[in-house]
């Protein structure tokens, strides 16, 4: 099959697979677009082509990565030829050992390379403006419309050119707030990202930075965006890789230009210049709140003909964007032990908003005539918070693969039973305090501030975890309805967060109300506003657990000591996952428009 050439080429083979379904209808991109993508994904719908959008001339669609099975369709002829070059790269004798297998991997390589148009833009090319694309507003509180399928493209002003460029995802927000219509739109982006190093380079010199926002191309493109490659690395070789054929660019007024992408925003990311950004409902079930974010200076818009306007909807996970993980993983876990010497596996836990939860296993090689402690897999869980993305992580949990080969990181409820069947809280805690977190958790102390733990377990099983408490067992007054999440996992339903003060008065009190109990198989407690929805389901309780608490301040433990500046504890470790009162508000649908869209989708049979 020859490669897909656009978006539309893409949505359009999607359709001949019985994989799209087009909304006749106007739809309205105030929540109604967004209500309408919802439902749809959560019942594992196709793709979605809206033909008139409200306000806009433009086509848009959604959902085309909804499930790992429509992700894997859309690359089904490259993915295989991607992972052999990427298994050249981890161990290159592998084509002297089996060269049939990598016959293709260099024509493949060809692919990585841009490809430059000596025309700059197809003549074909249309232009708009800012308020006449679709402005799609996903939540209730969103500070106005956004891009939610960016891909923001800077170059390095030491080494420019696309083999050093950056292609990022950065949200973009379109109006509202202090914008000035169709002349500024907002530029979010976060800690670690490859457009950071470029901004600050930029503010050094006298020339501009210039600045170039696609929407739309193959879907390898939008997936590149955010593929956690090398710093130096540019993202446009990958593309090419994914999608079988060159990323094609063209220059106009000094500008970079996708000559696939449906449109091209370009313009000028102003120096030392902020505007408010935000509200925006985002990927942890959450708003990101509103804080001062770089602008853009809009010079010109840019439209393909026929173009398609490439959206997706965040919210709580899981959600369309889960597939980009699941694909990084089945593209990049070759690398793992390249990357992280040591590591067997490591799964960035997506039902818990992907940067605070990470789970791991590593192997043990340092002492094996010695007790088995945690040592190697110590340095390898410090290797993991001290590189790129996975240097946001905020609760890391890494065991020992001689304790078990078997062990999969993907299989979560087996691995908390294996970890929690097996951790010493005396011993296994490592805190890092004031230090960064994610750019959209709220949980720490400031904006990007808060705290990791790491806890590594290694050892012989020390207890069969329970499923019910002991006999006899009671709550103080003010504490109620405990309910497990999994074996040995406890929530109880506190009362609510008012203070900081208070609320650590109310959790050591139930610590020391915990003592009189045997609770040595149920090692994890958890503070929580509501038990019964945290135990519900695998997904609720990795959420609440972990996106609601800062380690250095929420974490307690039944026999806490702290000795030489370890801290530990001797019986259960209890963790305060209550909202609080620094908390973004979670995401919640509005009533009105999610009744539009399931009258809508009645209408087409869903």
């Amino acid at each position: 099959m020859t490669p897909y050439s656009s978006l539309r080429a893409a949505v359009l083979d999607l359709e001949r697979n019985g994989m799209l379904l087009r909304i006749k209808e106007e739809i309205d991109p105030n929540l109604d677009m967004a209500a309408i993508h919802r439902q749809v994904f959560d019942q594992g719908g196709p793709a979605i082509l809206f033909e008139r959008v409200k306000g806009s001339p433009f086509e848009a669609v959604s959902n085309i990565y909804g499930t790992f099975e429509r992700t894997a369709f859309l690359f089904r002829h490259t993915i295989d030829r991607v992972k052999r070059v990427i298994e050249l790269k981890k161990d290159p004798a592998n084509f002297l050992k089996k060269p049939g297998r990598y016959l293709s991997a260099p024509f493949t390589a060809l692919s990585a390379l841009p490809l430059k148009s000596r025309f700059g833009v197809p003549s074909a090319w249309g232009t708009t403006t800012i308020d006449k694309l679709p402005q799609l507003k996903s939540w209730p509180m969103d500070g106005g419309a956004f891009i939610t399928m960016p891909q923001v493209y800077t170059e390095d002003p030491e080494m420019p050119g696309p083999m050093h460029a950056n292609l990022g995802m950065y949200r973009i927000q379109l109006s509202g707030n202090a914008y000035v219509q169709n002349e500024e739109i907002g530029l979010h982006y976060q800690l670690h990202r490859g457009i950071g190093v470029h901004h600050t380079k930029y503010n050094q010199l006298d020339q501009p930075f210039r600045c170039s926002v696609f929407v739309g191309g193959p879907p390898s493109h939008a997936f590149s965006a955010i593929m956690p490659l090398p710093e130096g690395l540019s993202e446009l070789t990958f593309a090419g890789m994914l999608a079988g054929r060159r990323f094609r660019y063209g220059l106009r007024n000094s500008h970079f230009l996708s000559s696939d992408a449906d449109f091209v925003i370009t313009g000028e990311i102003l120096k030392n210049v902020k505007k408010p950004e935000g509200p925006f409902g985002d990927h942890l079930g959450y708003y990101s709140l509103t804080h001062d974010f770089p602008v853009m200076k809009v010079d010109k818009v840019w439209h393909r003909k026929n173009p398609l306007w490439h959206f997706s909807v965040v919210g709580r996970p899981p959600m369309e964007d889960s597939s980009f993980g699941w694909l990084i993983h089945e593209l990049v876990a070759p690398l793992t032990p390249a990357e992280f010497p040591g590591l067997k596996s490591l799964h960035a836990v997506d039902a818990a908003g992907v940067h605070p939860l990470l789970l791991a296993v590593g192997h043990e090689r340092y002492m094996p005539f010695r007790p088995r402690v945690p040592e190697e897999i110590l340095t390898i869980a410090n290797h993991i918070l001290g590189t790129g993305q996975t240097s946001l992580a905020k609760f890391l949990f890494i065991a020992a693969e001689d304790d078990d080969p078997a062990l999969d990181t993907h299989d979560i409820p087996h691995f908390f039973d294996h970890f929690l069947a097996r951790v010493d809280w005396s011993r296994d805690l490592h805190f890092q305090t004031n230090t960064t977190i994610d750019t959209l958790d709220y949980s720490g102390s400031g904006w990007n501030a808060g705290s990791k733990v790491v806890a590594a377990c290694r050892g012989e099983k020390r207890r069969t975890l329970a499923t019910y408490v002991p006999g006899r067992f009671s709550l103080p007054v003010g504490f109620s309805d405990p309910c497990f999440c999994l074996p040995g996992i406890l929530a109880i339903k506190a009362p609510k967060f008012e203070v900081e003060s208070t609320a650590r008065v109310q959790a050591e009190w139930l610590c020391t109300h915990l003592s009189q109990y045997p609770l040595e198989d149920i090692p994890l407690v958890l503070l929580v506003d509501d038990s019964q929805f945290t135990a519900a389901t695998l997904n609720n309780f990795v959420w609440v657990a972990f996106t609601r608490a800062n380690p250095s301040h929420d974490i307690y433990g039944v026999g806490s000591f702290t000795e030489h500046k370890h801290w530990g504890c001797k019986g259960p470790l209890v963790l305060d996952a209550r909202k609080k009162p620094q908390h973004a508000p979670e995401l919640v649908e509005d009533p009105a428009a999610s009744k539009r869209a399931g009258l809508v989708l009645q209408r087409y049979g869903y």
